[in-house]
């Protein structure tokens, strides 16, 4: 699989992933032995500084890797944590840094990776080294689904430990907003939702839509695509059948015009958080987020149904737009012994449930019970169990990193001159550099 087109693997991660909606329970698996296997390390771990690279830098992705660190240090005591996390643009900051440190042969003992084409990017440049006999000794497809385990495999090596699944396609209102512009009902596609901006809008809320930096706007316009495209047509854009100047590609550029007009002007350094307390805050009725925004809202003492809510971008309902958080093997790790108690801990029954709780994902593994968790990570899991699935564009399942900077840069380009033909013809340009 090493070398592979990016057509071929935008088919394997699809497949996969139907797959994995089918088939993953989110329930407890009472398979014997299913949670007790364990690596043959050192009572509390192999000692040494564990230095552990992400974009978790702040708000609840933050907690959720508090609540990691502070599992690291009760469950391996030997260790030591050093948080390497670099703050902004979804990871587009970390991952420039990572970019540089992995060249220049400084890896950190593990650092974070989305699952999909981005994790091929390391792989092909023979960066990070299989984490086989950790997913064995997690329970492997006992505890996983076999369809994730795929999306993490080449040429039979698993190369990352999945520590989370999340959704992007995710709508998140201000519930008295939406009750003052007498909205009491979520619209059906993005003809019914621009609509009902402009009820917002007429109630005296003067940006209906918030959103933060590019990366924040490449997020809305996947969803905005896979509102107009439908899944099957969405899905054909990473693979060929679908061409990037299609006229439902030209329909949905216009759609994203028309609802950045009712947002705010934001700058390309803002990142997510400040975009969703403008919901949580009441300055604007909706913002696009993946999931970690709930635990913003709950961080904020927002009640669920009460002072917010939340439904799938309106023309994505029953479409679980997805990506997942792995963790990696770096080749020349200085304490690979660290690295892999690190993984161990990510991929625990205990690491996951702590770690998800917090953030607002979602288990990767299938034997962490969903009677755990708040209501909407619940829904999450059922969405994520019977619904069709899209790769998300902007985190990594879908498109390799540089593919996603043409994207962006297409999308920062728009933001600035609002040109639809220019966007269209940017995107299919870049289109034909990866997809044959």
């Amino acid at each position: 699989m090493r070398n592979r087109s990016v057509a071929t693997v935008a088919i394997a991660t699809i497949a996969a992933l139907g797959l994995a909606a089918c088939g993953s329970s989110n329930e407890p698996d009472t398979t014997p032995g299913a949670q007790t296997s364990s690596l043959e390390t050192k009572a509390g771990g192999a000692g040494g500084e564990v230095g552990v690279f992400t974009w978790w830098a702040a708000g609840s992705e933050k907690k959720g890797l508090d609540e990691l660190e502070k599992l690291f240090k009760e469950k391996y005591p030997n260790d030591t944590f050093v948080n390497l996390a670099v703050a902004g643009g979804a990871g587009s900051n970390a991952k420039a840094k990572l970019a540089s440190d992995l060249q220049n042969n400084q890896p950190p003992d593990s650092f974070q990776g989305h699952a999909g084409a981005e994790l091929l990017d390391y792989i092909d440049a023979e960066q990070i080294e299989p984490v086989n006999d950790v997913i064995d000794a997690l329970g492997g497809a006992s505890v996983f689904p076999q369809s994730l385990l795929d999306r993490l495999t080449v040429d039979g090596n698993i190369y990352s430990v999945p520590s989370n699944i999340h959704r992007s396609n995710v709508v998140w209102a201000n519930a008295e907003v939406l009750k003052k512009a007498g909205i009491t009902q979520a619209p059906a596609d993005m003809k019914a939702w621009i609509a009902d901006m402009e009820k917002v809008k007429a109630s005296g809320v003067s940006t209906p839509l918030s959103v933060a930096g590019t990366w924040t706007q490449t997020h809305l316009f996947e969803s905005v695509l896979l509102a107009d495209l439908g899944v099957e047509k969405y899905n054909g854009l990473f693979d060929g059948s679908t061409k990037w100047d299609a006229p439902e590609v030209k329909t949905a550029v216009n759609d994203f015009k028309t609802v950045l007009s009712y947002a705010n002007t934001a700058s390309d350094g803002d990142d997510w958080p400040v975009a969703t307390d403008m919901v949580i805050d009441g300055k604007a009725a909706y913002n696009v987020m993946g999931d970690w925004a709930v635990a913003q809202f709950n961080d904020k003492g927002k009640k669920e149904q009460t002072d917010y809510t939340y439904f799938p971008t309106p023309g994505t309902d029953g479409v679980f737009l997805f990506l997942a958080d792995s963790f990696t093997l770096p080749k020349g790790a200085k304490n690979p012994g660290g690295s892999k108690d690190w993984l161990s801990l990510v991929g625990s029954a205990e690491g996951q449930q702590a770690f998800n709780i917090a953030k607002g994902s979602i288990p990767a593994r299938t034997d962490v019970a969903p009677t755990e968790f708040p209501p909407y990570q619940q829904s999450a899991m059922e969405s994520f169990k019977n619904d069709q699935i899209a790769s998300s564009i902007q985190h990594g399942a879908a498109v390799p990193l540089a593919w996603l900077t043409d994207i962006n840069a297409a999308i920062s380009k728009f933001y600035t001159n609002k040109d639809e033909a220019t966007l269209v013809t940017d995107l299919a340009t870049a289109a034909t550099k990866y997809v044959g």
